[in-house]
């Protein structure tokens, strides 16, 4: 087996100059780091990161636990994350939990007799009493809007914020008969996306003088065909609706089908704002108005809070709760 030592041989370089290069060291010379990368792929040499990994005590991989793996928008942050995690060492491997609190148990306790060293969680059906479970010895940190009481590693959306903003450009743009698909309001109490996002679109129009009938609000599945499915029911009891915000970009694309398939116009006839700014959305025809979260930045708190913890960078009781920014982007769907 080829070892560090006869690659730095081979490159006529020091030990420590290979473990330099490969840790990717900014301080080594262009010129020396290409002799080193072609003296690696010469000799065929891996570092034996198991190896490694087992005299720090840790595996080197972390899990991170989604809903749907095909929803564009954890498409999106699956790939932020992963790039994230390789650039600190450690590789990602992505679960898929299905919205079911079954399978985020699972995904936590797979997590720790899988040996991982940490877990990134986007709770969707976990409760308030659940909480214990994502804090203690294994770190965790957990994605999303489902509010917990207790103290835990939190990295979450300004929601009400963002929807706030969707209310008052729709109003901006002169829609007056304005509805809301993907929104829930909870007898529970309970606090997740639909029900935030809700929140601050329904205080936003209502502090402008606007209303919003319970008729006018839709719960769907965050989907294409939740989307379009909330909307063709929407228009048979608001057929004069001339603007809608939808909680995700995914529902607010299968809204657009839906509006087209009867005859409504997009945005001359009803006005359409999303939510998630995915990649998707800039493509469109007419391209999607959405509100954005600064999701890099999101993506480096998951990422930094998470190794403090594998790395004892933090106290044992020092959680953490990081809220990303949001902003509008106008596109067609909503152009005067």
């Amino acid at each position: 087996m080829t070892t560090m030592q006869d690659v730095a041989a081979h490159a006529g370089v020091s030990a420590m100059t290979v473990s330099n290069v490969i840790n990717g060291h900014a301080h080594v010379r262009d010129s020396t780091r290409r002799k080193v990368l072609a003296s690696i792929s010469e000799l065929g040499y891996h570092v034996n990161t198991t190896a490694r990994n087992l005299r720090q005590g840790r595996t080197g991989v972390i899990a991170l636990a989604v809903p749907e793996i095909d929803r564009p928008y954890f498409g999106m942050l699956a790939s932020m994350l992963i790039d994230r995690a390789a650039a600190r060492g450690f590789e990602l491997v992505v679960e898929q939990t299905a919205a079911s609190r079954d399978r985020e148990f699972d995904a936590i306790s797979r997590s720790r007799l899988r040996n991982y060293d940490g877990l990134i969680l986007s709770a969707v059906e976990l409760h308030d009493d659940d909480a214990v479970l994502l804090r203690g010895d294994f770190p965790i940190v957990v994605l999303g809007e489902r509010a917990f009481s207790g103290p835990l590693d939190h990295v979450v959306m300004a929601n009400e914020d963002g929807a706030a903003l969707a209310a008052g450009h729709l109003l901006d743009q002169g829609c007056r008969i304005i509805a809301m698909l993907g929104g829930y309001r909870s007898r529970s109490g309970a606090v997740d996306v639909s029900t935030s996002r809700l929140r601050g679109f329904e205080e936003a129009l209502r502090a402008s003088g606007a209303d919003l009938p319970a008729n006018r609000v839709r719960s769907t599945p965050f989907s294409f065909e939740g989307g379009k499915s909330a909307m063709t029911d929407l228009l048979a009891d608001v057929p004069d609706l001339d603007g809608v915000f939808c909680s995700t970009d995914v529902v607010a694309i299968g809204a657009t089908r839906a509006l087209t398939d009867a005859g409504r116009r997009v945005p001359d006839d009803v006005k359409v704002v999303g939510f998630d700014d995915v990649p998707l959305a800039s493509f469109l025809t007419p391209s999607l108005t959405t509100i954005a979260a600064d999701h890099p930045a999101m993506a480096d708190a998951v990422i930094a809070m998470l190794i403090d913890r594998i790395e004892g960078k933090r106290a044992a009781d020092d959680y953490r709760t990081v809220v990303g920014s949001v902003r509008l982007i106008e596109r067609e769907s909503t152009a005067l």
